[in-house]
């Protein structure tokens, strides 16, 4: 048993159409039949999501996300319209609302690695693969590949797991022009984002993108390149052969798995609530992670 510890209640706003609670996101429909996706505070962690927000973390994910979006303009369109929230709005929506294109949406999570860690290594151990691409001999946790792969996923309810898949898998599901076109997306946009993140002295090991289609029009939705998509590592202290520090919800995991949380993962009991100094310290990391790489101050 795993989801919400505490689900919450979305905010009813004149005008719009409440679609979709999801771990972090809430997701509406406007008149015009656009979306608006509202980013909370809310923060997940071994298929939970917990019952401490994080303050601020839905606006540096999607302030982030508008800086990313511009990045990558070049490379393919994406889907938002606005930044504005509508009238009769809660005032906390400002700074993490995006009014979005509805688009026929790929049921596919794109997966680009450029290091190997997570599911990957766990499956490279095995079979010396990922996603059944064959990998060199050697490799240990936190090599850099040879060069970026696609090692797409199926994507999973609130609570449950996203499974890798082959890419042939994902050809058969959606054809073999999509898959193609998913896989060219996926690896030019983790390109670009690893070689920008690294001039900031920061690797960007792997991240997960969601496209959709506008008519015949490939369109990058969702978030991206953020620390709740990707794993960003400072490079002065990348290391193989080890778990790397990363700037994301790592204070939260090892508290979870602490002694001093209580909690036993395996059982099916909800994780408790987060201590302060574990929301200030992953708070810091999520801010970090946003002016280390715009060059701007968070506000």
């Amino acid at each position: 048993m795993s989801g919400f510890v505490e689900k919450p209640e979305a905010p009813e706003v004149p005008g719009l159409v409440h679609l979709h609670t999801g771990k972090v996101r809430d997701l509406y429909q406007n008149e015009a039949g656009d979306l608006v996706m509202v980013a909370s505070d809310r923060i997940s962690a071994y298929d939970w999501v917990l019952p401490t927000e994080i303050p601020d973390k839905g606006r540096v994910l999607t302030q982030l996300s508008l800086w990313w979006f511009d990045k990558i303009a070049d490379l393919l369109p994406n889907h938002v319209l606005g930044t504005e929230p509508p009238p009769g709005a809660p005032e906390e929506w400002q700074g993490r609302t995006l009014v979005c294109k509805s688009l026929r949406m790929v049921p596919v999570e794109c997966v680009a690695r450029g290091y190997l860690t997570g599911s990957g290594l766990v499956e490279y151990d095995r079979t010396r693969t990922v996603c059944g691409l064959a990998l060199p001999e050697g490799l240990s946790d936190g090599s850099e590949l040879p060069g970026p792969i696609f090692t797409p996923a199926t994507k999973a309810a609130v609570g449950e797991h996203d499974e890798n898949v082959a890419y042939e898998e994902v050809a058969r599901q959606v054809g073999a022009e999509t898959a193609a076109q998913l896989r060219q997306a996926t690896l030019a946009v983790y390109s670009r984002g690893r070689d920008i993140a690294r001039d900031r002295g920061i690797i960007l090991a792997d991240t997960k993108f969601e496209f959709g289609f506008d008519g015949e029009t490939l369109v990058i939705a969702d978030e991206v390149l953020t620390p709740d998509s990707s794993r960003f590592w400072p490079a002065d202290t990348w290391e193989p052969g080890r778990a790397q520090p990363s700037f994301d919800k790592q204070y939260v995991r090892d508290w979870l798995t602490s002694a001093e949380s209580g909690w036993d993962r395996a059982s099916e009991q909800p994780p408790p609530a987060l201590p302060q100094r574990v929301v200030d310290a992953t708070r810091a990391k999520y801010v970090e992670a946003y002016e280390r790489l715009t060059g701007t101050t968070w506000v």
